[in-house]
């Protein structure tokens, strides 16, 4: 062991004595401060691997210190980082090992390796260095990162190639590191080792002889690395080497053809077969892909192969029908661009799955009920594609269905009834046709029908009962709804309709029509009148329903009408007889006995059953009643003895009630005198007078009825003199004219003499108002009236027809008296008038017909609706007489007039005739045209040519001209309205009935001919004549939708009527025709037509891909050969193609074979050798050329790409590569680059880098991209612990190819670490009132950087009474600067930061808490300066007021804080006994219960004083304030409350409102809010008389003193206070309303009225009543005379034949001129009453029709039939205008 020791000691020492020992710490502290540090450096040197206590050195002996020393100066070793190897012995002064040094672990491969540590004494402090250098031994051997290594070696790689290896790791140094490398075997390659600047070695294995894979695939090679160390280590990797295959085999089928059969509809992903080629090379070479190439675009997408397995699957829908074989080119390609070919045929086997289909040839949707069995409903076509077997089909109904289905030709089938319909039990059927092949497994398809049975009336209307009995109420208002009888018809629409009718009959004498009414289309029975059961109990009566088919059938009921009695007749008494005469009826003798008969009550009721059982009650009035009446029999009698008690007069009332619901009842009044003798009775009932209150009640209703006669009495001659005043001003403004005045004017006709084009009827809806002297809006629906108003030069006349309606609704009819009351409702029923036009559903139509049809063609049909009802709704078509081209337009067309449907009756031609127009008149059911009412609707007929070759457009029409059938058989097959089942069946009979003939012919054509083009003569071909085809219907029936070829049957020719493509119709298919049928009719014939279409050339060969490339590599030999795709050409025969050419061909030629098939086989064959180098890529092009006239070709550019071969290594642009990195550079941080390169391509040329450093932990700090090179960051680099890198990095290409290169990485120093504070002794606490520069505590500083970065500066935080001093070697101390105050700081968290001197600067610091301890030198301190608390009085004993507190800066005991309450007086009396304070809460307490009314507020003082020595103390003034409480209630001074007079003011009668009666005086000796006082008035009526104020307390009137007052008013006047709760008083103030005091005091009685005056008062009042009764009625009866004058004038002049000459006000327009616009004007109109309130809700608006003629017309108008009433006719023309809207 070597041992240098070099000491240096110099300064001096201070000691300084103390007295006490409290000062000792101090001093010691003072001394450290003030002493200069002793330096000294000791050095040793140890091997590694020591063990655990071996002995370093003497420390002691080299240092020159004693061991007392160590053991007296604490001696102490500061060490950095985290583990201390070595330990300090002090007793013997050694240093030892403490823990196990490992030189590796510790410095790497850095020499010499040592580690520093520092010596620490105190007392005085002294600092000494020590190093220890840790010397190597060889126990670490020699490693690799890895024990294999894989290379991949390509057999052609060239002698002299190169591989890098990795080199091994010894974290050994000098002697102990590697010093050889061995390679084991060495027969193909040899070891080189290079040694490096920076000392390293690169080791290299160089291939010696080439290597041969067929030879041997893999070597196995073991490297050794041995260092030089004793004793000697050694370490070995294995290398495998994988020599790798050169692509020279190209692919070989296992089979040149495969065949395989495939099911037609194979699901997707079925496997159809597999292709096998397999390859001699391995690897990539040797792994063979597949693919389908040169096949049609169909077998392409029916068919997949799978690239790796070869396994062929169905990827589309396989179609049997479409083709049955498919052949496939399946080429088999390796890695190396090498291919092989061969062919799959794959056969379709046949599946069943065409289902047939169904066509419908014709059809009818509506069969009659009636029809026989065999009728024919349909013909339908059946065909199904599939052959044999499964093409043969049959064909079923529905089992539940009367049809069947008849075979007639071949795939042709009708529809026939197989028995006979009826529409009542099955009104529709839904057929299922269905139609099953007979294939397996078997399918069908299905057609659905509906199919309805129309109707026929075979039916009777059947009521649901053949008797009906119903019970009505007595006493029914009319009009009453007895009940609804309903009848059900079987049949359908108008047949099913049911009315009602009421067979006439006699009841009783009078027609059962004036009893009941019954409604024709509900079936409601109406009672006529109200029914009496005590005159009719019961009547029958029949009804007859009919309904409305033709003829009509009926059925009748019969109905029983019971009336039920009801209560409507009260009682009659009968006895006693009520009359004015003797008030007492009957006598009791005082000694009756008890049961003492007085009289009997006889009472009958007319009505029956229970209402007619009666029951007797007698009213009591009395407790004791004497008497009692027998509820059965009425029977009066007594029911105890009389006594002295009981009254001679006693009034009975007794009532008689029925039994009734609800109950009548009648009252008798008995009067009974108690009395020996008649004289005692008469003397008592002298002074017997009426009651009061029965006068009382007559005289208010002959007030009441006084009142409302003559109210109404006036009302009525008002509003009579209001409307004569208002039909007087308007007469004045419009009839001063010269023109005479027609009073009534037809309803709804028109003016027919006018030039207009439009109608002349202006429509208005008018609702009758009140204000025109009558309302009948509440009784019935309102009427329709019509205006018609006329040119006065008009010499036309008006005839009126007969009147269906009544004439209720006339002003002036006498029935309108009756219609008027409001106890009468009127039902009206409005009969439709016939008062609307048909209406088109267009205003114009326009058709398009063929020329040359047939005559009785039906074009089109036109439509128009009624909007009335039944007869009147009725339409007729009538065809407005017109010429066109000078002939009549019925020479061209015809209308039916009930379907209106438009027949052709000529023959129309083209050439004569393009299009004409005619008009359409709508008829009502009068068969009379209406044209005139509305525009006719207008029809184009366009002529059609159809050798046509342009197209045709469809112009303003909204229906398709397809619908409209082209022929009568598809009239009479289409499903039109207004058709007739007996044209449908007799076509279809004749169809069943004829024989087929059956015939075939063919022609060929040549495809694209264009439309129009003749394929042939088919009329004389088949031996028919034209008229044949025409009469016949000859038409053509394909089973497809597309139609190549048309009938033109007035030539008998077909033509073309689409262009035909044969490779669109039959792709390759040698012989390619269309087949159709042309189906002739009366009688059915079929012949077959076969049109073969022809092929030309018109399609140029085309290959499927425009460019096709190829990758070959260029080590491929002569002979390989490339399969080419083959052209496709869509022309057959000649004109497929014929041959190819392939030019270009320096390299390859073309060879083409035959298949056993006869297609093409191209193959593209190497003939010289690739060379890359010379040539990268070949273009060649391939033309397909056909034989065609012209010929045509079609080429297909051919790009071949040679690929390279691995035969270079990889390089690198640098041996050696030298970077610099700043430490602690962020990960993925780029460090350099390098860069190879190599001469191959592709997969060759590229190159992987990888990193082959083993042991010296690069490889956790860098990563190399393999892709790019990129060396990068992963790991964290400190400058600290290494300070240079080198990398080995390795490039190697796919062939195993490698080089080498070395990478240098400096690294730069960066300012990365923190100072380091380390405490070396420290205080916690100190006092408040230490001396200044007491030192606090002593700090050592490091910096593990140099230079300026490891230069630090140390401070303190500012604003802290501390500072930091600085002594050698980074040793600091911390004293005081200034004096400390616990009371402002209790506490300092020091912050002592060190910065160094690097950029950026870093620092860290430390925090040192430090205490300081208390002096009591702080007094309480009150929170305020003096308190004021408020308490409730009458507070309980002991309650807490409120709590003083105060507060002392200093802490714990010297912070305790007492309370005391300093003794004063108050009031005489301590202030203790008023309150107390708690010693250490503050909490003052009330010590007395305290009364605000004594004692209100009051002061004293509470002294705080702290628990320090000497205690220091400090005073505070507290005020005490009284509350008021509401606890004393109100106190009543005025009135005085005595038991004197009851009557205490007296209000006179005559005082005002507001009239002051007395002052209620209070008070109250509480204070404030507690004092204040409301006065409020008990109210004990609802009109009270007097009301107090409610702050002042005055009792004053609220009204006028009445007679009801009553004299004696006692009030209640309540006074209280506003305290919470409240407290209140009560005083009771007698008031007495009158004039004066007497009467005041005297009885109050009551005065009777006057009976005479009474009298008089209801004699005047009878006497006006019968006065103004008598005016108002008279009034009434000469309105109604004057009314039905009136109305019977009307009836006279009306009922004339003669012209009318009528008055036209200025207003209306002229509606014969010339103008364009329709005169019609309609208007919603209602009805008002005369308050302007609608009562529309009571009944609809009338109709009324305006219409206006022009003044200058010559033409005359007749009266017409009408259906309206002309009772709502004004009085004078006026009243046209005047009516209310």
């Amino acid at each position: 062991m070597e041992r240098i020791i070099s000491a240096g000691i110099s300064g001096s020492m201070m000691w300084m004595a103390a007295l006490r020992g409290r000062w000792r710490v101090l001093v010691f502290i003072l001394c450290l401060a003030e002493l200069r540090s002793v330096t000294g450096q000791a050095r040793y040197s140890i091997p590694e691997e020591q063990a655990e206590g071996s002995l370093v050195g003497n420390i002691a002996k080299d240092l020159g210190l004693d061991v007392t020393r160590l053991v007296s100066g604490k001696a102490r070793i500061m060490m950095k980082g985290g583990r201390q190897y070595v330990d300090l012995n002090r007793d013997k002064g050694t240093l030892v090992i403490k823990e196990r040094v490992d030189r590796e672990e510790l410095c790497g491969k850095t020499t010499p390796c040592s580690f520093s540590f520092d010596v620490i004494l105190e007392n005085p402090i002294q600092l000494y260095r020590v190093t220890v250098e840790i010397v190597d031994i060889n126990d670490n051997s020699p490693s690799f990162t890895k024990n294999e290594i894989n290379l991949e070696v390509v057999e052609s790689v060239a002698s002299g190639s190169r591989f890098a290896l990795e080199s091994a790791d010894d974290p050994d140094v000098g002697i102990n590191d590697i010093q050889k490398y061995t390679l084991k075997p060495s027969d193909h390659f040899k070891l080189e080792i290079k040694n490096q600047p920076d000392g390293g070695t690169f080791i290299e294995m160089v291939l010696q002889k080439p290597l041969d894979r067929e030879r041997e695939e893999s070597h196995t090679l073991v490297l050794v690395a041995s260092d030089g160390g004793e004793p000697h280590r050694s370490g070995t990797v294995r290398i495998h080497i994988t020599v790798l295959d050169a692509n020279d085999n190209a692919p070989v089928c296992s089979q040149s053809v495969y065949k395989a059969d495939v099911r037609e509809n194979s699901p997707a992903g079925t496997l159809v077969t597999t292709v096998q080629a397999h390859d001699a090379d391995s690897g990539q070479y040797g792994d063979v892909t597949y693919s389908i190439a040169h096949v049609t675009k169909d077998a392409k997408n029916l068919f997949e192969i799978d690239i790796k397995s070869g396994g062929i699957k169905v990827s589309g829908n396989i179609d049997y029908e479409k083709s049955k074989t498919y052949q496939l080119n399946v080429q088999s390609r390796d890695h190396g661009g090498l291919t092989d070919t061969c062919k799959v045929i794959i056969q379709i086997i046949d599946e069943n799955d065409n289902v047939p289909t169904i066509q419908m040839m014709s059809l009818s949707n509506t069969i009659p009920e009636d029809s026989p069995p065999g009728t024919t409903l349909a013909v339908f076509n059946v065909d199904d594609e599939d052959s044999d077997v499964n093409g043969m089909v049959k064909c079923s109904l529905n089992s539940d269905v009367p049809f069947k289905i008849e075979s007639s030709l071949s795939g042709y089938y009708t529809i026939v009834t197989e028995d006979f319909l009826d529409r009542e039990s099955i009104s529709e059927y839904n057929l299922t046709i269905t139609v099953s092949d007979q294939g397996s497994p078997p399918l069908s398809s299905h057609k659905h029908i509906n199919v309805k049975v129309s109707d026929v009336n075979d039916c009777p209307p059947k009521f649901d009962q053949s008797q009906y009995s119903k019970m009505v109420p007595e006493n029914n208002s009319p009009g009453f709804s007895v009940f609804t009888l309903s009848a059900s018809d079987a049949d359908w629409n108008q047949n099913s309709r049911v009315s009602y009718f009421l067979e006439e009959k006699e009841v009783n004498g009078v027609a059962v029509s004036s009893l009941v009414s019954v409604n024709s289309e509900s079936g409601v029975v109406q009672a006529v009148r109200s029914f009496d059961y005590e005159q009719i109990k019961w009547f029958e009566f029949n009804i007859t329903a009919r309904d409305a088919g033709s003829p009509p059938l009926s059925s009748v009921a019969t109905v029983k009408i019971l009336i039920q009695d009801q209560n409507d007749n009260p009682p009659q008494v009968l006895y006693p007889v009520q009359t004015g005469g003797s008030l007492v009826a009957e006598m009791v003798p005082r000694s009756a006995d008890v049961g003492y008969l007085v009289t009997k009550v006889v009472a009958v009721d007319v009505d029956s059953g229970q209402n007619a059982w009666l029951s007797y009650k007698l009213q009591r009035a009395t407790d004791r009643p004497l008497f009692e009446v027998g509820l059965q029999n009425g029977e009066i009698r007594t029911i105890r003895q009389v006594t002295d008690k009981d009254g001679v007069k006693q009034r009975l009332s007794v009532t008689v009630e029925d039994n009734g619901q609800p109950s009548r009842s009648a009252t008798v009044i008995v009067n009974v005198a108690v009395a020996d003798s008649f004289p005692e009775v008469m003397s008592e009932f002298t002074d017997f007078t009426q009651d009061k209150e029965y006068n009382d009640n007559l005289t208010f209703y002959l007030v009441l009825a006084l009142a409302v006669v003559s109210f109404l009495f006036i009302t009525c001659l008002v509003v009579i003199i209001s409307v004569k005043i208002y039909r007087w001003r308007q007469s004045r403004v419009l009839y001063h004219s010269n023109l005479p005045v027609i009073p009534y004017y037809p309803p709804r006709y028109s003016d027919t003499l006018g030039t207009g084009t439009l109608q002349h009827v202006y429509n208005y809806e008018v609702c009758r108002t009140t204000d025109s002297r009558k309302s009948d809006c509440k009784f019935g629906r309102a009427g329709s009236q019509n205006v018609l108003i006329m040119d006065p030069s008009s010499s036309g006349t008006m005839q009126r027809l007969q009147s269906e309606k009544s004439i209720l609704d006339e002003p002036d009819s006498p029935l309108e008296v009756s219609s008027s009351s409001l106890s009468v409702t009127l039902t009206l029923q409005i009969s439709d008038v016939n008062d609307n036009p048909p209406v088109f559903e267009r205003s114009s139509y326009e058709a398009y017909i063929v020329e040359n049809n047939t005559p009785g063609l039906s074009i089109f049909t036109v439509r128009a609706t009624d909007a009335d009802w039944n007869q009147n709704a009725r339409v007729s078509y009538i065809l407005e007489d017109s010429s066109v081209n000078g002939a009549s337009v019925s020479s061209y067309v015809s209308v039916s007039a009930d379907s209106g449907v438009v027949h052709a009756v000529r023959s129309f031609d083209y050439e004569q005739i393009k299009d004409f127009q005619f008009r359409v008149c709508r008829t009502t059911d009068s068969r009379k045209s209406d044209c005139k009412f509305g525009r006719a609707g207008s029809q184009n007929v366009l002529i059609m040519d159809p050798s046509s070759t342009g197209t045709m457009q469809r112009m303003q029409s909204e229906k398709s001209i397809l619908d409209e059938p082209d022929s009568p058989l598809e009239s009479t097959l289409g499903n039109e309205a207004g058709r007739t089942m007996n044209r449908q069946v007799l076509l279809f009979v004749s169809l069943l009935c004829l024989e087929p003939v059956m015939g075939q012919v063919s022609y060929s054509i040549p495809e694209e001919m264009p439309r129009g083009s003749l394929v042939g003569n088919i009329a004389k071909d088949l031996g028919l004549e034209i008229r044949r085809l025409v009469a016949g219907k000859a038409k053509i029936y394909t089973r497809n939708s597309d139609r190549y070829v048309e009938l033109n049957r007035e030539k008998g020719v077909l033509l073309v009527k689409e262009r035909i493509d044969r490779e669109a119709l039959c792709s390759k298919t040698e012989l390619c025709a269309l087949e159709f049928q042309i189906i002739l009719e009366n009688p059915m014939e079929f012949y077959s037509v076969t049109v073969q279409i022809t092929d030309i050339n018109d399609n140029e060969p085309a290959f499927e891909n425009d460019v096709i490339k190829f990758d070959v590599s260029e080590s491929a030999s002569p002979g390989v050969k490339f399969e080419l795709e083959r052209a496709v050409d869509l022309d057959i025969g000649v004109n497929d193609i014929k041959k190819y050419e392939l030019k270009t061909t320096d390299n390859f030629n073309l060879v083409v074979s035959n298949d056993a098939d006869g297609n093409k086989n191209v193959e593209m064959v190497l003939q010289k050798p690739l060379d890359r180098e010379k040539q990268e890529q070949i273009s060649l092009v391939l033309t397909a050329v056909d034989g065609g006239e012209p010929q045509m070709t079609g080429t297909m550019m051919i790009q071949i790409t040679v690929l390279d071969a691995n035969d270079n290594a990889p390089v690198f642009t640098q041996r050696v590569y030298k970077a610099t990195i700043t430490e602690n550079s962020p990960k993925g941080t780029v460090v350099a680059v390098v860069t190879a390169s190599d001469a191959d391509r592709d997969a060759n040329a590229k190159i992987l880098y990888s990193i082959t450093n083993t042991l010296d932990n690069v490889r956790k700090h860098f990563i190399v991209d393999k892709e790019t090179g990129e060396i990068s960051l992963t790991g964290e680099i400190d400058y600290e612990s290494s300070k240079q890198f080198q990398i080995k990095i390795r490039a190697s290409d796919a062939g195993g190819l490698t080089d080498s290169c070395k990478l240098i990485i400096e690294v730069q120093d960066v300012n990365d670490n923190k100072p380091e504070l380390n405490i070396m002794s420290k205080s916690n606490v100190i006092s408040e009132d230490a001396k200044l520069n007491t030192v606090v505590t002593m700090i050592n500083i490091e910096d593990l950087d140099s230079g300026e970065n490891g230069q630090v500066r140390c401070f303190v935080g500012e604003g802290l009474p501390f500072s930091l001093k600085s002594s050698k070697n980074n040793f600091y101390t911390l004293v005081t600067d200034s004096e400390l105050d616990r009371e402002s700081a209790s506490e300092y968290n020091i912050s002592v930061s060190c910065s160094d001197e690097g950029v950026p600067s870093l620092s860290s610091s430390v925090t040192l808490t430090l205490q300081i301890s208390d002096v009591n030198d702080n007094p309480p301190v009150f929170e305020r300066s003096s308190y004021e608390a408020y308490i409730v009085e009458n507070n309980t004993p002991g309650l807490s007021i409120f709590t003083v507190r105060a507060t002392d800066a200093d802490w714990n005991q010297n912070a305790r804080v007492s309370y005391i309450l300093e003794d004063s007086s108050v009031n005489g009396a301590s202030v203790s006994s008023y309150v107390s304070v708690s010693a250490d809460s503050g909490v003052v307490h009330a010590v007395r219960s305290l009364d605000y009314e004594q004692i209100k507020d009051f002061q004293f003082r509470v002294r705080a004083q702290d628990g320090g020595s000497p205690p220091l103390s400090s005073n505070v003034t507290v005020k005490i304030l009284i509350q008021d409480q509401n606890d004393n209630p109100p106190q009543v001074l005025y009135p005085v409350q005595t038991g004197g007079s009851l009557v205490a003011e007296m209000v006179p009668r005559s005082a005002d409102v507001g009239y002051l009666v007395t002052k209620v005086v209070a008070v109250d000796v509480d204070s404030g809010q507690n004092a204040w006082l409301s006065y409020k008035l008990q109210r004990a009526t609802d009109r009270p008389l007097f009301e107090v104020g409610l702050q002042n307390g005055e009792i004053r009137t609220v009204r006028q003193v009445t007679d009801k007052d009553a004299v004696k008013q006692r009030l209640s006047v309540t006074v209280e206070d506003n305290g919470q709760p409240s407290r209140s008083a009560t005083v009771i103030v007698n008031v007495a309303v009158a004039d004066s005091f007497p009467e005041v005091m005297s009885e109050f009685t009551d005065f009777t009225q006057d009976k005479e005056y009474n009298d008089n008062l209801t004699f005047y009042l009878v006497l006006a009543l019968a006065v103004v009764s008598f005016l108002f009625i008279t009034c009434l009866v000469v309105i109604i005379s004057v009314k039905i004058y009136r109305w019977r004038q009307s009836r006279v002049l009306y009922h004339s034949n003669l012209p009318v000459i009528p008055y036209y006000p200025p207003r209306y327009s002229d509606t014969l001129g010339t103008g364009t616009l329709q005169h019609v004007y309609n208007y919603e109109v209602c009805r008002t009453t005369d308050s302007r309130k609608s009562d529309c809700k009571f009944g609809r608006a009338g109709s009324q029709n305006v219409l206006i003629m022009d003044p200058s017309s010559t033409g005359t108008m007749q009266r017409m039939q009408s259906e309206k009433s002309i009772l709502d006719e004004p009085d004078s023309p006026l009243e046209v205008s005047s009516s209310s809207l």
